[in-house]
């Protein structure tokens, strides 16, 4: 039994070293506009989707670049002695969920107020080694 339970730990010790995140939390943006660029990163290769950010025009691209970058980077300090291209890492999940929201209010016609609701949100972004698929 105790053999049994090692190598179940050394699996999963394995499957975690081929994954790694970034998050970036209350980033003051409203999700959905950030939604539009993480649906055209989701699931592509590193280098692609880094590519496909650094040339979009919308202000999330430059954000997310930045948190692809550092999950890239910590991807590569968990594997020391891989390297990048090898591995063949690809934008496993993206997530972009709503944050806190400012409440704030705007003067309306005859003596009335509209809230504005400015809206932040929370992004993870999860890169995955596809060494898989070859063997």
């Amino acid at each position: 039994m105790g053999s049994r339970k090692k190598q179940m730990a050394d699996t999963i010790k394995e499957e975690k070293k081929q994954v790694a995140f970034a998050k970036l939390n209350n980033c003051p943006t409203s999700p959905r506009k950030m939604r539009l660029v993480a649906d055209l990163v989701r699931g592509e290769r590193v280098e692609k989707a880094l590519s496909i950010l650094k040339f979009n025009q919308k202000e999330a691209s430059s954000k997310l670049e930045k948190l692809l970058l550092s999950a890239i980077a910590n991807w590569q300090s968990k594997n020391e002695e891989a390297s990048i291209e090898d591995a063949e890492l690809i934008v496993t999940e993206i997530r972009v969920d709503g944050g806190a929201m400012l409440k704030r209010l705007r003067p309306a016609p005859q003596g009335r107020a509209h809230r504005i609701r400015k809206r932040s949100n929370h992004v993870t972004i999860v890169v995955g080694a596809n060494n898989n698929t070859q063997s």
